[in-house]
C-alpha cells in the first residue's frame, strides 16, 4: 500500500487551519497542523512531512523566517507560502530564496492541489495522488514503479492481454524494463502459478542457443552424462520470455516457428518430439519490420510473435516517473548497504528531471547507485549527480557470473577454432578429455554443432 502524502499546515488562525485541513483530507492527503512557526519546527522531526504549507504573516516567526529555519534543517522539504498580503515583489523574493510556490488568499482549491502535486513530484518524497487505472497496489505489477499516464495506459493494455493466450511482442529501448513488463503479464495471467523463464537471445552464443532452448539427450554427444530439458520444456504450463528476439540467428528462427506452430520440441539427439505448453512473450529494441524487409528476420515468425505489441516509452517521455524511480532505488540501495540517505536536494532532483537518459531506467539506477556510494551527507547533492551522469559506471558482475560467462565464451571459441574436435580443443586448453567433456556438459555445449563452422 502506498503511504498517503503527509502535509504540515501552519497558520495562527484556527478557522483557516480547519478549513484547509478539510479541503486537503478530502483530496486524500494526511494533514498535520501547527499554530505557529515555533510549533512547526518542533513537530517536523516527529512527523517527517513531505510538504510544508505556511501562512506568511504570523506572530514572532513569520512564514519566511520559518522557511529559512526549515531550509537549514532540510533543504529538500518543499515549502508553499500563503498570504493575504501578497504582492509580486514578495513572491519574486520568496521564490528566489527557494520557496516552492507563493499563493495569495483566497486560495483557489484547484490551484492549491496542483501546486501540492507539483511540489511532491519534484522532490519525489511521495507518489502524490495516484493516477486512476492500474496502480502499484495491484500485486501483478507491484514491481513496476509509475504514475505517468503513458505507463498507466500501457499497464491497462498489459492486464487486458494477460487474460488471453496471445503471443506478445514488447518493444522499447534498452534499459526500459521489458523483462519486468513480461513478468507482470505472466503474473496477471492464468499461468501465474507456472514458471516464468527468461532467456536473453543475444547473450547466448549462437552455437549454444539451440541446446539451451530445446535441450539435449543423454549420450547425444560425448560427455553428455544426463538429459537436459531445455528452456521450452522448463517453461511448460508457464511463460517463456525471449528477450532480444531480433538478434536470434535465421537458422534458429525456423525452428522457433515450428515449435510455435506444432507446440512440440525435439531435443538434440532425440528421435521423438516432446509436447510443450508455454506462452511466448518476446521483446526487442530493434525495428523488426525493417529487419523483415532486409531479410534479417523471418516475416512468418514476426507475425506469429506480434499478435499483440506493447511499446514501453523511454524514460525521457515519462519524466513524471523519475522522482518515484529515483527514490525507489535509494530505498533499495540503502536497505542493502545500511547507508542513511534520505533523498535529493531540489537542485539535484531538477537535474534528474532534465537529463536525457539515453540508458533509460538502467542508467538512472546506476547513477543513483553511484551517488549513494559517494554521498557523505543524508541529502544527495547536484554535483554528485552531475559527476555520476558524466561517468556512467559499468556494472560489476558477481564473480560466479563473470566466471560462467568467461568459461562459456572460452569453450565456444575453442570449438570454433578446432571445428568441434574435442580432442584438439582439450589439448589446447591443457585439460584431459574427461574434464573437458564435463565442462562442455555443464554449459550444455554440443561439439557436433561446430563441425561445419568455417
Amino acid at each position: 500500500m502506498t503511504t498517503k502524502p503527509k502535509i504540515l499546515l501552519v497558520d495562527d488562525d484556527a478557522d483557516l487551519l480547519s478549513l484547509f485541513t478539510i479541503r486537503l483530507q478530502s483530496q486524500g492527503f494526511e494533514v498535520e497542523t501547527a499554530r505557529s512557526g515555533e510549533q512547526a519546527l518542533a513537530r517536523i522531526p516527529l512527523i517527517n512531512p513531505h510538504l510544508l504549507i505556511t501562512d506568511l504573516r504570523m506572530g514572532e516567526m513569520d512564514g519566511m523566517a520559518l522557511f529559512e529555519a526549515v531550509h537549514q534543517i532540510n533543504s529538500s522539504l518543499p515549502v508553499i507560502v500563503i498570504t493575504a498580503h501578497g504582492s509580486i515583489p514578495d513572491a519574486v523574493e520568496a521564490t528566489k530564496q527557494g520557496v516552492f510556490s507563493f499563493l495569495t488568499k483566497p486560495v483557489d482549491s484547484q490551484k492549491l492541489i496542483q501546486e501540492i502535486n507539483s511540489a511532491l513530484a519534484i522532490t519525489g518524497s511521495s507518489t502524490g495522488l495516484q493516477e486512476k487505472g492500474p496502480s502499484a497496489q495491484d500485486d501483478w505489477c507491484s514491481k513496476i514503479i509509475f504514475k505517468s499516464s503513458a505507463m498507466a495506459n500501457l499497464m491497462h493494455k498489459a492486464k487486458l492481454v494477460a487474460q488471453s493466450e496471445a503471443s506478445v511482442l514488447i518493444l522499447g529501448e534498452s534499459g526500459t524494463g521489458k523483462e519486468l513488463l513480461a513478468n507482470a503479464i505472466h503474473r496477471a495471467s492464468a499461468r501465474a502459478a507456472g514458471p516464468f523463464v527468461p532467456v536473453n537471445c543475444s547473450a547466448i552464443p549462437e552455437a549454444l542457443l539451440e541446446s539451451e532452448l530445446f535441450g539435449h539427450t543423454k549420450g547425444s554427444f560425448t560427455g553428455a552424462a544426463r538429459n537436459y530439458d531445455g528452456l521450452f520444456k522448463t517453461a511448460n504450463q508457464g511463460t517463456l520470455f525471449l528477450d532480444e528476439i531480433g538478434d536470434m540467428p535465421l537458422a534458429l528462427q525456423v525452428k522457433i516457428l515450428r515449435v510455435l506452430q506444432e507446440k512440440q520440441v525435439r531435443p538434440i539427439g532425440a528421435t521423438a518430439t516432446v509436447d510443450v505448453d508455454a506462452r511466448i512473450i518476446s521483446a526487442t529494441h530493434r525495428n523488426l519490420e525493417i529487419a523483415v524487409k532486409e531479410k534479417a528476420f523471418r516475416e512468418d515468425l514476426f507475425y506469429r510473435l506480434n499478435v499483440v505489441s506493447l511499446e514501453i516509452p523511454p524514460l525521457h517521455k515519462r519524466r513524471e516517473d523519475i522522482p518515484l524511480l529515483a527514490h525507489h532505488f535509494i530505498k533499495k540501495i540503502t536497505r542493502q548497504t545500511g547507508k542513511e540517505i534520505s533523498g535529493f536536494s531540489p537542485a539535484a532532483m531538477k537535474l534528474l528531471l532534465e537529463a536525457s537518459w539515453p540508458g533509460n531506467i538502467r542508467q538512472l539506477q546506476n547513477v543513483v547507485e553511484q551517488a549513494v556510494a559517494l554521498s557523505s551527507s543524508p541529502l544527495i547533492s547536484e554535483s554528485l549527480l552531475a559527476d555520476a551522469l558524466k561517468q556512467k559506471p559499468k556494472k560489476i558482475l558477481p564473480f560466479v557470473e563473470a566466471r560462467r560467462i568467461f568459461e562459456q565464451e572460452y569453450l565456444v571459441r575453442l570449438l570454433q577454432a578446432t571445428q568441434g574436435n574435442v580432442t584438439e580443443a582439450a589439448r589446447l586448453a591443457r585439460r584431459n578429455r574427461t574434464d573437458f567433456y564435463k565442462l562442455l556438459n555443464r554449459h550444455h555445449i554440443v561439439p557436433s554443432l561446430f563441425k561445419d563452422v568455417s
